[in-house]
């Protein structure tokens, strides 16, 4: 008879209300074992006229950052050499970024060059990569350790053994308005914030990890909001586990997509066995209307605009390939 699996997994998206197609992907590999370590990612393309090939752009994001994600789970493994977490931490923070934002840029520009469009003739690298702009989330979770990376707005969610919600890759600033960090950005792989948690003790390690984008955190009328549905939702987790929440997490996340008005995804890990909640109904998803449990909270702007003009081409020197200058970020004014 074989094992149970270490994680329970579940993801899915649903389109805003206010959009043309959903520009939001996601993607869920592995198992979370020595073996077959857990792969968790989703990206959030810009969307609105300004990057009108942004889902294509998510798109590359999740599907670059796994193989990137395989690669680094197979330096885990390599554990026979002095100083491995060491070497293991500098890459996580330095290296896998790099190779990540350029695998991501070259891929875009052979994109481009595959299916050019009348309508959309940028006459530099920096314009094209611009029309795919995408932010993005990933993590992967081993036995004994955890590391995550973000580029751009959305949240990494962790809560704890002992009920603690913690977003480890929260902003030190926050960002303002539509401006967002992206994958087109000139050295992008600076803006990418990095959480290394080696994990010693299988007790204490995390027992829900939770990925979504901004179209979620968006939808409430305070970070704590978010936060008490993040914990609401583990505790319906642990009462009732992936399975009997499944039906529930779309019509949450379309209710929180009409409030935002913005596409709204959710990938989430749950570690099999976790303890049971210990105060029933505390910290649910709150209804907006009338407090039912399991609904999200009341949104701050229904039907906000989505549209991210915060990327434009900027000087300077760019990476080792000379095609690509990227696109900066900017405040709005």
């Amino acid at each position: 008879m074989s094992a149970p699996p270490a994680w329970e997994t579940f993801h899915t998206s649903i389109q805003g209300v206010n959009k043309a197609r959903n520009q939001d992907r996601c993607l869920v590999q592995g198992t979370g074992s020595a073996r077959d370590p857990l792969i968790l990612t989703v990206a959030d393309g810009h969307g609105s006229a300004s990057y009108p090939r942004s889902h294509v752009g998510a798109h590359y994001a999740t599907d670059l950052f796994a193989n990137r994600a395989r690669e680094f789970v197979t330096s885990v493994a390599d554990r026979d050499r002095a100083g491995w977490r060491g070497r293991l931490r500098d890459y996580a923070r330095i290296g896998l970024p790099e190779r990540l934002v350029r695998d991501w840029q070259g891929e875009v520009l052979r994109h481009w060059e595959r299916d050019p469009t009348p309508d959309e003739d940028p006459k530099s690298p920096g314009p094209i990569l611009r029309l795919y702009g995408s932010t993005l989330i990933g993590a992967v979770l081993t036995p004994d350790l955890f590391v995550a990376w973000q580029l751009g707005d959305g949240e990494l969610t962790v809560v704890d053994g002992d009920g603690e919600v913690r977003l480890p890759l929260a902003p030190v600033r926050a960002e303002l308005g539509d401006e967002t960090a992206s994958l087109c950005m000139r050295n992008a792989w600076r803006s990418v914030r990095v959480h290394w948690e080696p994990l010693p003790d299988p007790a204490r390690a995390p027992r829900l990890v939770a990925l979504s984008t901004d179209g979620l955190s968006k939808s409430f009328v305070s970070d704590e909001g978010f936060t008490e549905f993040a914990a609401g939702l583990h505790r319906r987790l642990s009462e009732r586990g992936v399975p009997g929440v499944a039906e529930d997490i779309p019509r949450w996340l379309a209710e929180a997509s009409r409030h935002s008005g913005d596409d709204t995804t959710l990938v989430l890990a749950r570690r099999a066995g976790g303890r049971p909640a210990t105060d029933e109904g505390a910290g649910e998803p709150a209804d907006a209307e009338d407090g039912g449990a399991g609904e999200p909270a009341v949104a701050r702007d229904e039907g906000a605009d989505e549209s991210r003009d915060d990327a434009a081409e900027g000087p300077g020197s760019g990476p080792v390939d000379p095609r690509i200058p990227y696109c900066e970020e900017r405040e709005r004014p």
